[in-house]
């Protein structure tokens, strides 16, 4: 199929002499002269590339890197820059623009840096190990363009380099396996294994054979020598994740083996040195936890050397309808459908919705929907039954007073037909706000 182009710059005679050109390529041209256009453009019909202007007379190329993004994940969108817009546009690739190009126009730069974008765009750049590991960890491969999601590409550049230990702290589903694994692909460990392990699924008596490994015969049930987590993570990353569930015996094993850096397998004499970094998460408040004394503090500022706070997905409205694309595409390869998008008023209720299981939830109600979705587009009748239900829903409790906020509770509860998630969504507040709340007012249900 013959690439398509949106050419977008307000100079008539240069963009109608850019379109002449790239046809002369090969290429399926198309013009927009203003911001506007483009937006019709891009609305309307597909585009491999699109190739615009940082300045317009109507708004910018951000404008139209930003729309491109929710509307189309699969095109790539090169800007084209004076001297003195550099800055801005080296911006625009934190916010997932795939080049920039200065002007005046080298034809064969151009040509160079389309085949590049139509190469990513194909995969052909993208390591199919990389690939595997996205599709197994059930998050997106993708950045967003909200503030949140450029801090915390930042913070994930920033760190990755460097030795120090990383805890990540974020809700389920925000995606916290996928960070790990970014910040180990951009360290100096990346040809190095990645091992990741759910600590919450290690029983407390396995758990030393789990991480450091046994030697045949050392309990019942030892039949064979086992390599432990931290050998075979040797030279590379290990992943701890939901590491707030480890026992507190567990917890003084692996703070001997992390400020050691020896281990001794279970019914073993002899100690293995180990290199290793360590990645760890959690959805629990490990602070909270170490003042508790359920955590231990010695160990939570030696995993804590460098935090990275996830956001709500709720919190990202910028990116939702990126990932529900991803998602969306996703869903389509494994089903083997080709459902377009998603209908204006689906759209409306994904950017207001809590998402309270977040990226996980989306990836989940979006691979259902597209089961279910007979036409083109998904609609809002093929979504589950509480997310219909919320789209009907109004009200917010930030518009009560403090004198009246318990009946405007109370009113939701009722509303929701007393489903905590429900009334929370209603009143435009998450989960552990209403707790908070029931907890306040010495509401029982």
């Amino acid at each position: 199929m013959t690439p398509k182009i949106l050419v977008v710059d307000d100079d008539t005679a240069f963009c109608v002499m850019l379109k002449t050109f790239l046809q002369k390529k090969g290429f399926e041209v198309v013009n927009a002269f203003t911001a506007q256009e483009a937006e019709d453009a891009i609305k309307s019909q597909f585009f491999d590339i699109v190739l615009t202007d940082i300045r317009l007379p109507d708004s910018d190329g951000l404008h139209i890197l930003r729309l491109v993004k929710e509307t189309a994940m699969d095109s790539q969108v090169i800007l084209m820059t004076g001297y003195t817009d550099i800055r801005t546009a080296v911006n625009a690739m934190k916010l997932g623009a795939f080049e920039y190009v200065g002007k005046p126009i080298n034809p064969d730069e151009i040509l160079h840096t389309i085949g590049l974008a139509l190469n990513k765009k194909s995969g052909k750049q993208t390591p199919p190990s990389e690939k595997k590991q996205a599709k197994a960890s059930g998050v997106p491969f993708v950045k967003g363009i909200s503030s949140d999601s450029a801090r915390l590409q930042e913070h994930i550049a920033l760190v990755a380099p460097t030795n120090m230990s990383v805890l990540i702290i974020g809700d389920s589903g925000t995606g916290k396996e996928h960070i790990a694994h970014s910040i180990h692909s951009q360290s100096k460990r990346a040809s190095q294994p990645y091992i990741a392990v759910d600590c919450g699924a290690i029983p407390k008596e396995l758990a030393s054979s789990e991480f450091f490994g046994h030697i045949k015969g050392s309990f019942t049930g030892a039949i064979n020598d086992k390599t432990g987590h931290f050998e075979a993570a040797n030279g590379g990353t290990l992943f701890l994740d939901e590491v707030g569930n480890l026992s507190y015996e567990v917890q003084v094993q692996l703070l001997r083996a992390l400020q050691e850096r020896k281990i001794k397998p279970v019914g073993s004499s002899n100690e293995i040195q180990v290199d290793i970094r360590v990645v760890a998460a959690t959805n629990e408040d490990l602070a909270e936890a170490v003042k508790r004394g359920d955590f231990r503090e010695d160990l939570y500022h030696r995993l804590n050397e460098f935090c990275i706070k996830v956001p709500r997905l709720s919190e990202r409205k910028q990116d939702i309808m990126i990932f529900a694309n991803h998602f969306l595409a996703q869903a389509n390869d494994d089903l083997e459908k080709d459902i377009e998008g998603f209908d204006e008023e689906v759209t409306t209720l994904f950017k207001n919705y809590s998402w309270p299981g977040n990226l996980r939830e989306m990836k989940n109600i979006i691979k259902r929907s597209v089961l279910l979705e007979k036409s083109a587009t998904i609609h809002i009748d093929v979504l589950p039954p509480e997310m219909q239900e919320a789209s009907k829903l109004e009200g917010s409790l930030s518009g009560y007073s403090k004198s009246n906020e318990e009946e405007a509770i109370r009113q939701a509860l009722e509303k929701a037909n007393y489903n905590k998630s429900k009334a929370a969504i209603l009143l435009d507040i998450d989960r552990k706000t209403l707790y908070n709340k029931l907890k306040l007012y010495n509401i029982d249900l």
